[in-house]
């Protein structure tokens, strides 16, 4: 038990720090916030508002990767690198294809809920 506890604590500090330090980070949080409320009214069943709410928590999953990647590879190497650049260019692609697939997941959620 002590080691459950010790892991959402570390997860809580990960949390707290890409809250306070990344402007992405803060900004799906808000999504987030003010899209769990939606996806409850938009949602017709269950399992939509459950998908809904899922995309937003994996869009800032990959965000929270990304700025993992982004931090170790600043502090590996500071300076300028390509190969650095292709590294924190990829965990962005993953970010994009993250928030692609949440706008899709919400987009279908609501040509449902219209037609």
């Amino acid at each position: 038990m002590n080691a459950l506890v010790l892991a959402f604590l570390n997860s809580w500090r990960g949390l707290r720090h890409g809250a306070r330090t990344e402007r992405a980070v803060r900004q799906e949080l808000v999504l987030l916030a003010l899209g769990i409320p939606v996806a409850l009214l938009l949602g017709a069943t269950l399992w939509v508002r459950v998908a809904l709410m899922v995309s937003l928590l994996l869009m800032l999953a990959a965000e929270f990767l990304n700025t993992a990647v982004e931090k170790l590879c600043d502090h590996v190497h500071p300076g300028h690198h390509p190969m650095i650049g292709t590294v924190k260019d990829l965990a962005s692609a993953g970010t994009f294809m993250a928030q692609m697939a949440a706008l899709l997941v919400w987009v279908a959620a609501l040509v449902e809920r219209l037609g």
